[in-house]
Formats: C-alpha cells, structure tokens, sequence
C-alpha cells in the first residue's frame, strides 16, 4: 500500500497518554475510566459543540467524583504525555514528506497545549471548538481535510477512540486504529485497515 499524501491523528488518546491523567485526576483508574466513558457519551450526543470544560464537569457529577476532579484535569493539562514511540515516529513521517495533522475533542487553547506535548510541529490542528461539532460528527473530519488541503482518499485517519473508526471513514478516509487501551469497537461499524495496541503496530504498513 503507497503512502497517503496526509495522515490525520486523534490527539488525546492515539498520541497522548490522556488515561493517566483522567485516572490521577480521579483518584483511581477504575474512576477515571468510568469518568472517561461517561464523557464520552455525553460528547457523542450533543449535537453543536459546548465547552469542552463543561462535559468533563458534567460527566464528573454524573459518576459521583468530587468537584475537584475536573479542577485537578486541567490544572494538570500540560504534563500530558505522548506514548513513547509518538515523537520518533510523527519526525519519521515529516521526513517522508507526508502531511501530519490533528483532530480532538477539545477547547482550541487546550488542543494547541495538548498538541504541543507531542514534540514535533503539525501542518495543521482543528479542534471541536473551532469545527463547532464533537467527532465522530462529519464537520470537524471535513476540517481537518480542508485544512490540509488533501481529498478524503488522499488522507489516513489514525483512531484513538472507538468512535473514531465509524466516523472517520464516513468522512471517506481508510483509518487505523491505536487501540492503546483495548476498547471494544462500536457495534455494527466497519473494520479498520488495522489495530495496534502501539503507534508502531497501527501504522505498521506506512512506516
């Protein structure tokens, strides 16, 4: 398989160890993991997009965590982690002359905070605030696209989440999965090309 013109990441969970901050934030992993899970609900089902900053609030008052949880999340915000073959391997792709952006479920200030832990510069980054819509919506997959310049076939989605999968290849890219944490897929979506538990293993055949 020739390698795409551009490929397109989810921040927060195919590039960064955002699980290890929903956990500490939480007080256990158990907790953050039902924290996470409600979040995501919540940004799945409504519609046009409202602060990021608010859905963690919610998604904390609907699992029973203490107000502080959300406060300790974002003051935390910038000690986010990439997983430890991320920066080797986006300079990888830089070097190759492919394209590399972002699309994540967040505010614009704290996607460009976030993407800056990942240590090498994106061509582009577009964030839910900026798109107006939460993935796996079709605009902010459109965005991105736009904002790269690259038609759908020209692009690879690399998924983090479950949701991602669906949702980027409606938006007409073939997609991989760094399935990092060993989430089960959406019911009834298609497959992606791949998963990995690693970046390494996901992009496999584009590295």
């Amino acid at each position: 398989m020739g390698y795409p013109k551009a490929i397109v990441f989810d921040l927060l969970t195919a590039l960064l160890d955002s699980w290890k901050a929903w956990d500490a934030a939480a007080g256990s992993s158990v907790d953050g993991r039902r924290w996470r899970e409600r979040y995501l609900e919540l940004t799945y089902g409504c519609g046009l997009y409202q602060p990021y900053e608010d859905i963690v609030k919610q998604a904390a008052m609907d699992t029973g965590l203490q107000a502080s949880a959300p406060a300790a999340l974002l003051r935390d915000w910038d000690d986010l982690e990439p997983w430890p073959e991320v920066t080797q391997i986006l300079a990888k792709l830089r070097a190759r002359g492919i394209l590399i952006g972002v699309i994540t479920n967040c505010s614009k200030e704290l996607g460009l905070r976030a993407a800056s832990r990942c240590g090498v510069a994106f061509d582009a980054v577009v964030t839910s605030e900026e798109a107006g819509y939460y993935k796996p919506h079709p605009v902010p997959y459109a965005a991105i696209l736009s904002a790269l310049g690259v038609d759908p076939s020209d692009a690879l989605f690399v998924a983090g989440s479950s949701s991602d999968v669906p949702g980027a290849t409606e938006a007409g890219m073939k997609v991989v999965w760094h399935n990092r944490v060993n989430l089960p897929p959406r019911p009834g979506s298609l497959p992606p090309l791949h998963e990995g538990r690693s970046l390494t293993e996901a992009l496999q055949e584009f590295l």
